[in-house]
């Protein structure tokens, strides 16, 4: 585009003479990349660079054209002539705020994405410690204390307590019956939330058959329980036909995990009750199992410092976990040669076996329930939960301790 000229005006060029004092373009940049030159994607007032994105648009299309320069907004774009330590950075997305325009700050570097630990504890309803330098969560901070009613706790627990000692020292059979209505509640509790994610557990086959396991274990040993859980396995592949193909095998598993995770456990504390011994064998097995939960408990809400699953269970720590072991272990040495004739030595290594099994136990549950995404698996139990909240260390347990006691004390 060449420039009018006036009537009046002179210009060197038009007098045949050179402006030394300004160099052209073409003389100053000659040789020079492009991305030195000083004139590179600027435009002169009215006159846009042959390489801007407005290049072919007349002046007066031009996005406020119309305006002075002093009112024009800024568009970002750094001074080409100004030095790099003074320019006006480049407005970038806030990291704070996704999706900030042009105009936003910076407000600093972007924080990390959410640890799915922390993501994790938060859906839980707890929280985990800040992660260090190292990515590893810090030693937990703050006020220890139980953080829940223990009154009510106790009493609940001393209630149940004294359902299982009259009933083990009383009737046997009414033991058995004890367990089963237990058994039923948590199984329900395990449906609930299995139906909440979508899954179906056939309900019906796995409480009958959870039934028949306790009842024969009490009568046929162990081979009456493997052969009580296997025909009941059958029953929940076949009660789960009629109603299609559709997610079978995911209603057909969860009924399977349903059948060993509740009834298939369970009924190895029966074939504890079977033996001659059955009630002292029943009660060392629970004593050292809840002296587990409460010695945790206590030395991990006043003591607790190092997380030991945070990813888990939160609140689970390393010194609850060593107050669960001399717990379980000064128990076991007590009970073991008091009740059924064994040594101080069996008893110490059955504790710390019950203090390793009891934890896993409320491990599992803990995973569980993460999955489902429930903080408790019912509300029967005041300041426990649900039932299965309360018999999920003593389930897992179960085995350990007939093992134990099968080979350090065989009837």
């Amino acid at each position: 585009m060449e420039l009018e000229q006036r009537p009046g005006w002179e210009t060197p060029a038009s007098r045949g003479e050179t402006d030394e004092r300004l160099p052209t373009a073409d003389s100053h940049d000659a040789g020079r990349p492009a991305a030195d030159r000083t004139d590179a994607g600027r435009s002169d007032a009215g006159h846009p660079a042959t390489n801007s994105p407005n290049a072919d648009l007349p002046n007066a299309d031009l996005p406020n054209a119309d305006l002075p320069n002093a009112e024009r907004p800024d568009d970002g774009q750094p001074d080409a002539g100004q030095p790099a330590a003074d320019r006006p950075e480049a407005a970038q997305p806030d990291a704070d705020h996704p999706g900030a325009g042009a105009t936003g700050t910076t407000k600093g570097p972007a924080s990390d994405p959410r640890d799915p630990q922390a993501a994790d504890a938060d859906r839980a309803g707890g929280k985990t410690g800040k992660a260090n330098k190292t990515g590893k969560p810090e030693k937990t901070r703050g006020k220890r204390g139980p953080g829940r009613n223990l009154p009510i706790a106790i009493g609940v627990g001393l209630a149940l307590g004294a359902v299982v000692l009259l009933s083990v020292y009383l009737v046997k059979w009414v033991f058995v019956g004890v367990i089963a209505v237990f058994l039923g509640i948590a199984i329900r509790e395990l449906s609930v939330a299995l139906n909440g994610r979508g899954i179906k557990v056939p309900f019906v086959p796995v409480a009958a058959g959870g039934l028949a396991m306790l009842i024969v274990s009490y009568t046929s040993g162990p081979r009456g329980l493997l052969a009580a859980f296997s025909l009941t396995v059958l029953f929940v592949l076949i009660w789960r036909m009629p109603a299609g193909a559709r997610r079978y095998v995911q209603d057909t598993m969860a009924g399977v995990l349903a059948v060993v995770y509740v009834p298939f456990l369970a009924g190895f504390a029966v074939l504890l009750l079977a033996s001659a011994d059955g009630a002292d064998r029943v009660i060392t097995f629970m004593a050292i199992t809840v002296s587990s939960d409460i010695g945790g408990f206590f030395a991990g809400a006043f003591l607790g410092r190092h997380q030991l699953a945070p990813s888990i269970s939160p609140k689970k720590t390393w010194e609850g976990l060593a107050g669960s072991a001399l717990t379980c272990m000064a128990i076991g040495a007590l009970l073991l040669p008091l009740l059924l004739n064994g040594h101080l030595w069996q008893g110490l290594v059955l504790g710390a076996a019950v203090a390793c099994s009891a934890t896993l136990g409320d491990l599992i549950e803990s995973m569980i329930k993460r999955d489902l995404g429930v903080k408790d698996m019912g509300r029967l139990l005041p300041e426990h939960g649900g039932v299965l909240d309360r018999l999920d260390s003593l389930l897992v347990t179960a085995p350990v301790v007939w093992l134990g006691l099968q080979i350090f004390v065989p009837t």
